[in-house]
This record gives C-alpha cells, sequence and structure tokens, in this order.
C-alpha cells in the first residue's frame, strides 16, 4: 500500500518535475539571455551533501550505469558539474566539468578520428576539434550516421540534441566543451568556458538560486510553442499555453530536499488561477484515506503563492521520500 499512498505526493513532485521539459549554481552571468531552455546539476554537492545524497544513488543507478556501460567513462567519479543550454536559433552548449582522466580524454579523441577532424583548430590560444553530428552519414549509405563507432561497435556515443556538426575542445583546466557551432566554441574558450550572460534584459532567462543548489532547469515556452495567426500558442498543455518561463531548482536544505517551481504566466489572472488549481488539487490529496501521514504532511506544508504575473509552488521533502516518488 505504500505506493499507493505516497501517488497522491508523487503527483505533486514529478508535476513540478515535468514543469521543466527538456557552476556552485549557474546565475545569469553563466546562462547567455538569448537561451531558451537550460539544465544544470551540481553532482558533487549532491554527494557531499545529506540530503542530495540519496539522489545521487538514484541517479548512478538509473543513469550513469548505463552510461559507464556504453561509453567506458566512470562519470559518477570524473564529473562534477553539467551546465546545457541551447542559445535561440543556434542549438545546444554542454559543459562538463570535474577531475576528467586522460583515458575519457583518449575516448574522446578516438571519436574525433573516427568521425571527424583530428586537425586541432585554434581559438584564444586553446585547441578544439570538429565532430560529425546527426546529420552526418557515416560513409557506408545507411544513413545512420548519429554515432561514433570505434572497434566494431566497442565505443557507441549519440549526440542527440547535435545536428550537422558539433565542436569538442579538452584545453581548459578540469573542463570539456560541446557547441553546436564553431563561434559558440571561440566564444566559450575567450570566455575561459561560458558565454557572457545579459540576465538584466526584457525576456532574459528566469533562473532559480540557492545557497546549495543541487539542480536548476528552466524554458522560454514560448520559444517551443508555435503560434497561429492570431498569436494563440499550439501548446496542448493549457498551463504552458499560458505561460511565458518555467523554472525549477532543487538545493539542500538541512537535511530536506528544498523543491521551487515558479510560472512567468501571460497575465496576472491567470497566476491566481493557476494558483487556486493547485492549492485545490493539493487539498483533494491531503484529505485522501489512502495518503500516508509523511506524504500528507509534505502537502500540506507545500506553499503556493501568485505575485503579479508570477506562480511559485515551493516545498520541502525527505530525499529517501523523493527517491521513492521517483522510483515509483
Amino acid at each position: 500500500m505504500r505506493n499507493l499512498r505516497f501517488r497522491g505526493l508523487g503527483l505533486v513532485i514529478v508535476g513540478l518535475l515535468l514543469a521543466v521539459p527538456g557552476p556552485a549554481s549557474a546565475d545569469a552571468s553563466d546562462i547567455p539571455g538569448t537561451a531558451t531552455w537550460y539544465f544544470h546539476v551540481d553532482l558533487d554537492r549532491m554527494r557531499s551533501t545529506d540530503a542530495g545524497k540519496g539522489v545521487h544513488r538514484w541517479m548512478v543507478d538509473e543513469i550513469f550505469n548505463d552510461l559507464k556501460e556504453d561509453t567506458g567513462v566512470d562519470v559518477d567519479k570524473e564529473l562534477d558539474r553539467l551546465t546545457a543550454y541551447s542559445l535561440e536559433g543556434q542549438g545546444p552548449v554542454f559543459l562538463f566539468e570535474g577531475d576528467i582522466s586522460q583515458t575519457s580524454k583518449d575516448r574522446l579523441m578516438t571519436m574525433i578520428a573516427a568521425e571527424g577532424d583530428l586537425k586541432a583548430q585554434k581559438s584564444s590560444g586553446k585547441s578544439y576539434y570538429r565532430f560529425a553530428g546527426n546529420g552526418h552519414e557515416n560513409g557506408d549509405g545507411d544513413g545512420d550516421g548519429d554515432k561514433a563507432r570505434v572497434g566494431g561497435g566497442n565505443i557507441e556515443i549519440q549526440f542527440d540534441s547535435l545536428e550537422d556538426e558539433a565542436w569538442i575542445s579538452m584545453a581548459l583546466d578540469r573542463k570539456v566543451i560541446v557547441t553546436s557551432s564553431e563561434a559558440q566554441m571561440k566564444d566559450m574558450l575567450k570566455g575561459g568556458g561560458k558565454i557572457a550572460g545579459s540576465g538584466g534584459h526584457k525576456g532574459a532567462m528566469l533562473i532559480l538560486t540557492a545557497e546549495k543548489t543541487l539542480l536548476q532547469a528552466g524554458m522560454n515556452s514560448a520559444a517551443f510553442g508555435d503560434s497561429d495567426e492570431d498569436g494563440h500558442s499550439s501548446w496542448d498543455s493549457n498551463i504552458l499555453r499560458n505561460t511565458e518561463q518555467v523554472a525549477f531548482l532543487i538545493a539542500a536544505a538541512g537535511n530536506k530536499l528544498a523543491l521551487e517551481a515558479q510560472l512567468t504566466t501571460t497575465e496576472a489572472d491567470m497566476a491566481q488561477s493557476l494558483a487556486s488549481v493547485v492549492r485545490g488539487l493539493i487539498s483533494l490529496l491531503a484529505f485522501s484515506d489512502d495518503m500516508d501521514a509523511e506524504a500528507i504532511a509534505v502537502l500540506q506544508g507545500t506553499k503556493v503563492e501568485a505575485k503579479g504575473n508570477n506562480l511559485t509552488i515551493s516545498l520541502a521533502v525527505d530525499s529517501e521520500l523523493l527517491v521513492s516518488t521517483l522510483n515509483d
């Protein structure tokens, strides 16, 4: 019955997680103002905080072990932080930070040798390389050029978000950079691993921060939903149709995890309406006979606030309870 009793809480938590699709913490200077989405995870902080260890173990079991098996790279031991974002009209940028071993760098060079150009390019005194992406044919005529294959398929890595080509650099200390364009790579190398942010302008990405941030994500929903001739969004979700931006945060707060989601709506009245819907859902779930007492306590402690065009939902949850919900 435990799974059933936590199902209502799971709806709230997973709802927060799904609100966002797809260094210390990222802030406006780390994410360029023209970004359409971003994702940042601090694995080092997860490993070193009591509240974060449970989530870290879940990520190892569900994600990193598979990556290690597929690529031979022990991401859990070598990666401390990952930051990814996409610039409007330019494609994604990935920044991997940590104690990246020479073995892993050698594997990347093997990928480049198989599906790229071993001749190093230079910018700001740093080397970078071209790697063929999803739009590249590998020469065997099957169109399956989106993977680098080496040694009869022993190494097989796919860049799902990249198209015709990618650019890779290992020249910065404790960093590996992967970009969608050469211009992005040059900007990253010039900026020491970042493209200058411009968080102060109208429409810049909404980024939530905390003292002990573990994970951050956000998106400009208007950039993902097409509009009809009357300017109405094509999103299937009624919430996203009336939302301009979404941001999500998980942070360590003592022995618990603090979860916060913030939506910027198209109109202030919509923020109030969504707040009413969320409070009503929480109230219904909290009075369910099937809910566990621990889950009810979390729901009753959930804060929902609408102010102007912003809707904020926040709650504190035990790490093991969050992991149990994700597993369900």
